[in-house]
């Protein structure tokens, strides 16, 4: 039986020479693989008492929606500015050349809620760290973050410190 790690294709020097990419549609194009996924994120949760699951544009929906969806929780989109129709709150976080701006609905989450943020990837951290400010923002409690990859040698578990964070798969380069 195959794991989830063998869905995941790398290529190598991709986007750039000496990069190994980590390509997480091969893992949502097969079945056996998005099912090993969304399982495998489902039980990263098992216990965990939560009241709603947030995921960050374009592929924390992909995986977050589903085990939302299978747990019975609300599902909350943190999108790229300018994509909600309603009043947003925003964080800008920095990338690795220039910086980006999500946004989530200002009434999304109520005082106290607690949080769990889905994404497929923690590379720096960055971004998870965007979603963070505006749930705690919003009167949320994170309680759990949860990556389908982690790429542990870009350290952004540092940029997440006195989190819950686990990934189902960890791979030690960048």
């Amino acid at each position: 039986m195959k794991e989830l790690k063998d869905y995941v294709k790398t290529i190598p020097d991709f986007p750039k020479e000496g990069i190994m990419f980590r390509d997480i549609t091969s893992v949502i194009e097969d079945p056996r693989g998005f099912k090993l996924a969304v399982d495998g994120l489902k039980a990263l949760l098992k216990g965990v008492d939560f009241d709603l699951v947030v995921g960050s544009e374009s592929r924390g929906f992909v995986f977050g929606a589903p085990v939302a969806y299978a747990m019975g929780k609300g599902f909350i989109l943190a999108r790229k500015k300018g994509k909600l129709p309603r009043e947003t709150i925003s964080e800008s976080y920095d990338l690795e050349y220039g910086s980006a701006t999500l946004e989530m609905h200002a009434d999304s989450i109520k005082k106290g809620q607690k949080i769990v943020i889905i994404d497929d990837l923690i590379a720096t951290g960055g971004t998870t760290g965007a979603v963070i400010k505006m749930v705690e923002r919003l009167g949320g409690k994170v309680v759990k973050i949860c990556f389908v990859m982690e790429l542990a040698g870009l350290e952004g578990r540092k940029a997440l410190k006195g989190y819950d964070v686990e990934s189902l798969i960890i791979y030690e380069g960048n």
